[in-house]
């Protein structure tokens, strides 16, 4: 398992490509049924990883408090299933129902997505404003490991900071997790 860092992308400047990507629901999403949003989370994140493992808890608890506020949030898993085959739709159906994601999680199977957002690692987390612009590129906390320790909650914080009209942080941790298995 190999430990990487998210990829640096310009806050303000980048624009959250579209997608059409398969759910575990059976439908077919675009960035568009997430319309209207004052932001978007999107996730890019799988089953098996210990660090994806963890940050489901916190994500989904994100993601329950602000939907009423406006905020929606989208997974995204871009694993290669041909090696990783707990990584594929169906197993990704029997994660939906057992960690109870109330939200849609998306398989990018040619992984283009994955590589229009340049993402890297799993949990890669983005913050996106009602223009699609990004807003925030970074950690879930600061406590991957233990959620009873977490001192800073970043993207709690930047999700309060988009809503309350503010600049986008300037202080952004990017995240850190397992490399999105890529097919060969």
């Amino acid at each position: 398992m190999v430990l990487l860092q998210a990829s640096l992308l310009p806050i303000g400047e980048f624009i959250a490509p579209d997608f059409a990507l398969p759910a575990t629901d059976g439908k077919q999403y675009t960035i568009n049924d997430f319309w209207p949003f004052k932001g978007l989370v999107v996730i890019f994140t799988g089953n098996y990883s210990p660090y994806a493992q963890a940050s489901w808890p916190p994500l989904i608890e994100i993601a329950t408090t602000y939907k009423l506020k406006g905020i929606e949030c989208v997974a995204i898993n871009p694993n290669d299933d041909i090696t990783q085959q707990e990584e594929s739709l169906e197993e990704m159906k029997k994660r939906v129902k057992e960690w109870n994601i109330p939200f849609p999680y998306l398989r990018d199977g040619y992984q283009t997505v994955a590589h229009e957002y340049e993402a890297m690692c799993i949990p890669d987390i983005y913050l996106f404003d009602v223009n699609r612009i990004l807003y925030y590129h970074g950690r879930i906390n600061d406590r991957w490991q233990d959620q009873t320790k977490v001192t800073r909650h970043d993207l709690r914080d930047a999700i309060e900071s988009l809503l309350a009209g503010n600049p986008a942080p300037k202080d952004q941790v990017l995240s850190m997790g397992t490399s999105i298995k890529w097919a060969k």
